[in-house]
């Protein structure tokens, strides 16, 4: 789906290929799409799908992508996670986290993944942080920004005392702000320290990830699911699965990075 907030037009596309876990822009105009268990090209004028690689396809038929971002590099980071019934139901230590090269090579960087989420990179480009929900943690990686190798996995953030975290973004002051699943918030921590700095809260309880727009990058886009709730939760919040902005926030984001093809 494609919203431009100027005019409030909204595209959709239909590829009849599963969930769709991530989408990026390429430097050619394509949208790198994480479908399913699998990396693929899409035309956005001809609605061709082009398929680079099957990830999981034929070792984990079940298995889908969760979540996935671009390094400062260029290269698409994206997650996988077994299949759920309900919150926390997912089989555990199922999903891996693959890195997507320029030149459409694969490398894996991490198993024993639950649910594979949030994504973010240091302004220095020395570290990588990245969700495990499960883990109820943001870790933190040592990282080559030459070769996007990582090392020295590490906790970075403890969510436990706020519930599951979910998508992720930085800011211009490298501060994570996470989502927090089935916590109906955002929080900003110091990755850092740990430290808790801010907590913004939402009418809906399944806050699912945020990122930075607007032409000066200070509006934070947050957006929310419908998924899990029951009938009664979702007549109680009827903004279940909308997109928030949140203005006035005193911070600035970081431009998303794309795919280099």
């Amino acid at each position: 789906m494609k919203w431009d907030p100027t005019s409030n037009k909204v595209e959709k596309t239909e590829l009849g290929e599963g969930s769709i876990g991530a989408a990026v822009l390429t430097d050619k105009g394509n949208l790198l799409v994480a479908v399913h268990n699998r990396f693929a090209l899409l035309d956005p004028k001809t609605k061709q799908l082009t398929e680079i690689v099957d990830v999981e396809g034929k070792t984990k038929p079940k298995n889908r992508f969760n979540d996935g971002k671009c390094d400062p590099a260029g290269r698409l980071w994206a997650g996988s996670m077994g299949p759920e019934e309900v919150i926390g139901g997912v089989a555990r230590g199922e999903g891996s986290l693959y890195c997507l090269h320029q030149d459409k090579t694969l490398t894996r960087h991490a198993d024993d993944i639950s649910i594979s989420n949030g994504l973010a990179w240091s302004s220095c480009r020395k570290y990588m942080y990245y969700i495990d929900t499960m883990k109820y943690s943001v870790d933190c990686f040592d990282y080559d920004i030459a070769t996007g190798k990582t090392s020295n996995r590490r906790l970075a953030v403890d969510t436990k005392p706020e519930g599951l975290p979910d998508g992720m973004c930085i800011d211009a002051e490298d501060m994570l702000w996470v989502a927090i699943f089935n916590g109906g918030k955002v929080i900003r921590y110091n990755p850092r320290t740990g430290k808790k700095l801010l907590e913004l809260k939402f009418p809906t309880l399944n806050v699912t990830s945020c990122c930075w727009g607007g032409p000066n990058l200070d509006i934070l886009y947050v957006t929310s699911a419908k998924h899990f709730l029951s009938d009664d939760e979702l007549k109680a919040q009827p903004n279940a699965g909308a997109l928030f902005t949140v203005r006035g926030l005193g911070v600035k984001g970081v431009k998303t990075d794309i795919f280099k093809e």
